[in-house]
């Protein structure tokens, strides 16, 4: 799944992917398959990409799933 809200959060700030690699030790191409939802990145590089661009694990990696009634 594309991890849309990590490409508008580093756009927002007028980061391009290679310089928010260079913040978080990761080559441009790791931000860029993060962004494509090929690689799964790891708790310590998730929270090092929140610092860098102001924003918490959950606006950024939770992925939000349909809600159900569960009354029914």
């Amino acid at each position: 799944m594309k991890n849309l809200k990590l490409k508008a959060a580093r756009a927002s700030l007028d980061l391009s992917q290679e310089e928010l690699a260079g913040k978080v030790g990761v080559s441009r191409q790791t931000i860029s398959a993060i962004e494509k939802g090929d690689y799964n990145p790891t708790i310590k590089l998730c929270i090092a990409i929140c610092r860098e661009l102001g924003k918490t694990l959950d606006e950024l990696f939770w992925e939000e799933t349909e809600k159900k009634d569960l009354s029914d």
